[in-house]
């Protein structure tokens, strides 16, 4: 989850900056002007569900008025403040950003394909929308498990149907700027199956340009799972957080250790 975290910290001041036209891996990682998102505040909002058997649709709502104004879709800001929230049938990669606690907080791959579909279908029930959510904490689970890159590809080709076959020099090219599931996963989870750290494959990610806060924070959560996070990185996200949500982390850390 802290993975996630910091790479949509990381991503965050890119978006809409020169990187999306240069697309270099080689920036500052952290400066004064990164920030955590609204993958960060939903991301700290599942794993906050999870752990305190809390409903997701009050848990999201909850949190995200705490932090309104930290990037939301249109369509996702205006269900935050609905008093009788429904699912909007949206493919947006929000439900792939915030996934990530799904993967470390079940045991076996079932579960967390049917827990992950949860927490995307209260607004992403479209079938593009749950995919990316499902096929991200999926890969997370295979990471933790030290699953061989080749075995998460194919699992991931076999059950999502995503083309992972192009390499990231294929894609830079062309990519822009994509908010859809069907349109980022699939390029963040090849950054994760072509990098060689956590910080290699989050610089992959932001490099592709677009939605750099949200693919850093996709390819971030594969990456830890499989790599870890060197200790000299992981301190940055006490920078970044206020209190509320470094208590969430404290207590997510607690339950996976």
């Amino acid at each position: 989850m802290i993975g996630a975290i910091l790479g949509d910290i990381i991503g965050s001041r890119f978006e809409f900056s020169e990187l999306r036209k240069n697309k270099s891996e080689e920036f500052d990682l952290f400066t004064k002007d990164c920030y955590f998102t609204d993958d960060t505040v939903m991301t700290i909002a599942t794993a906050d569900a999870i752990l305190n058997n809390k409903d997701f649709t009050k848990t999201y709502q909850e949190w995200g008025r705490k932090y309104p104004d930290r990037g939301y879709g249109g369509m996702f800001h205006s269900w935050l403040f609905e008093d009788n929230p429904k699912p909007y049938n949206s493919f947006g990669n929000g439900s792939a950003m915030r996934v990530s606690p799904v993967g470390w907080l079940y045991n076996d791959l079932k579960t967390v394909f049917n827990k992950a579909e949860v927490t995307a279908k209260v607004t992403h029930n479209h079938i593009e929308g749950l995919k990316g959510a499902v096929s991200t904490a999926g890969c997370i689970y295979l990471a933790i498990m030290k699953t061989p890159k080749k075995i998460i590809k194919k699992v991931i080709e076999t059950y999502f149907n995503y083309n992972l076959n192009r390499t990231i020099e294929q894609i830079k090219p062309t990519y822009r700027f994509d908010v859809t599931c069907q349109g980022s996963v699939p390029e963040s989870i090849i950054c994760f199956l072509e990098g060689n750290s956590y910080e290699d494959v989050v610089r992959k990610a932001i490099s592709l340009g677009g939605d750099t806060d949200t693919q850093g924070c996709i390819a971030g959560s594969i990456a830890e799972a499989y790599y870890g996070i060197p200790k000299e990185i992981k301190e940055f996200v006490y920078n970044y957080l206020p209190e509320n949500m470094l208590k969430i982390v404290e207590q997510f850390n607690k339950n996976v250790s």
